[in-house]
């Protein structure tokens, strides 16, 4: 079932109940959408709900707004959109594209929705918001075009069927010398691409060499990385891009589809202080040694509880926490066990939805500092009841597989190795930023 479909059943169902808004309320002394709702949803929604955005509906004025404003209050309400799917009660909760509503906002939004959803005065509105096109770079308007592109080679994705992947290998040359990257996007062609690619990777290959290079990885709610200051990834000039492309199709033929990734670059010569891996897979299962997945077995209107665990071999920061699991993964755990014993979980996301592949970035002032000796151990949980609203099919017994149907089990986690005087270093920046937050 594609992530279009899901929001089809969804809007079907709330709208079976009938639910309208007139909008003829009184406006005086009370909530507006000129004065407080736009502002919200110009700052929290309309990145993907504009024409070019992956949302079902633009939500860019009153006209597009007032006819979902009960669909808005449930799906807010309810927190399911907009998508951030961390606990708020466990683990850190200061991230730097933390897309949720505050608790305040939400009461806003459904105060304004219960008083008729009226439109105020328009000289209330904010200014528009700029978008950037869905054929441009995301990132070109913060660092210019990209430096060096790589494309796929072409692929027909089929109106109707089960999920496609596509790995086609492609040779990466054109640059002089190594490089060191700075920042990534995975661009899918527009408009169709973004709508059938759910997630993907670019991985380098470089020439005589077994080791690989992570250019770029893709999902839906995660387009670009942009490494922490003063950290980068050494790129070769040579080798190859092996791609892999999962494809979703959505009743509409996507001809020739070519992804892109853009790739931004260190000012030639500049070397910068931490070489990062980017994102590695952490696997949480039990199966040391053994090819990931063979311990995934659901039973029909079950549970089941997987954990993963890694011993730190080496100090690290971690940057981002990004689970993946497929429509029966509902919760992901990471915690870190310190070398002195203590326990801390770092992050836990309980309302996972495979719709979205979500990098939750770390603020720096929070990034988990890992010693050596950390164990990081996962934890996935997965549902194949009823109670799962986006489960295909509780009548089946589930397996590990490359089909949404299927399902996986493991993390995503934005991680840099250093050596111990840079890690003492961090640890002491740390307890300065510390100091000076407690004084303000």
């Amino acid at each position: 079932m594609t992530r279009n479909r899901i929001t089809g059943m969804r809007f079907a169902l709330l709208f079976a109940a009938g639910a309208t808004v007139t909008g003829i309320a009184s406006a005086q002394d009370g909530l507006t959408y000129s004065r407080d709702i736009a502002p919200i949803l110009q700052e929290k929604c309309v990145t993907c709900h504009n024409p070019d955005g992956i949302g079902p509906m633009p939500l860019l004025n009153y006209a597009q707004v007032q006819p979902f404003a009960y669909l808005i209050k449930d799906r807010t309400s309810n927190r399911i959109m907009p998508p951030w799917h961390v606990d708020p009660d466990i683990g850190i909760q200061q991230f730097k594209n933390d897309a949720s509503l505050s608790d305040e906002q939400i009461g806003m939004i459904s105060a304004w929705v219960d008083a008729g959803a009226p439109q105020g005065d328009p000289a209330d509105l904010p200014p528009p918001v700029e978008l950037p096109s869905g054929a441009d770079w995301q990132l070109a308007e913060q660092l210019g075009p990209p430096d060096f592109i790589v494309r796929s080679t072409p692929y027909d994705v089929i109106a109707n069927g089960q999920d496609q992947w596509w790995e086609p290998r492609v040779e990466f040359a054109g640059l002089e010398e190594e490089r060191w990257l700075r920042a990534a996007e995975f661009k899918p062609s527009y408009p169709l691409g973004k709508k059938v690619v759910h997630h993907g990777h670019a991985v380098l290959i470089p020439e005589g060499e077994q080791r690989s290079v992570a250019l770029a990885r893709y999902g839906v709610g995660k387009s670009w990385e942009i490494y922490p200051e003063g950290t980068g990834m050494l790129v070769p000039p040579n080798g190859t891009i092996a791609w892999n492309l999962h494809y979703f199709p959505i009743g509409a033929e996507a001809p020739a589809d070519v992804v892109e990734v853009g790739l931004w670059f260190y000012p030639e010569g500049e070397r910068p202080e931490l070489a990062t891996v980017g994102e590695a897979m952490f696997r949480v299962d039990g199966l040391k040694g053994r090819a990931r997945g063979q311990d995934i077995i659901i039973p029909p209107h079950g549970y089941q509880v997987l954990q993963g665990t890694h011993v730190i071999q080496q100090p690290a920061v971690i940057h981002s926490f990004r689970p993946h699991l497929h429509m029966r993964g509902k919760v992901m755990t990471m915690e870190a066990i310190y070398p002195d014993g203590n326990r801390e979980v770092l992050s836990q996301v309980n309302k996972y939805d495979h719709n979205w592949q979500i990098a939750y970035i770390y603020e720096d002032h929070v990034k988990p500092l890992l010693p050596t000796g950390t164990v990081l151990q996962f934890t996935s949980v997965f549902d194949n009841t009823a109670n799962n609203p986006i489960n295909p099919d509780p009548e089946q017994w589930v397996i590990f597989g490359r089909r949404g149907v299927d399902e996986m089990s493991h993390a995503w986690v934005g991680i840099t190795y250093v050596n111990e005087e840079q890690f003492a270093q961090a640890v002491a920046e740390r307890r300065a930023q510390q100091e000076t937050l407690s004084l303000e």
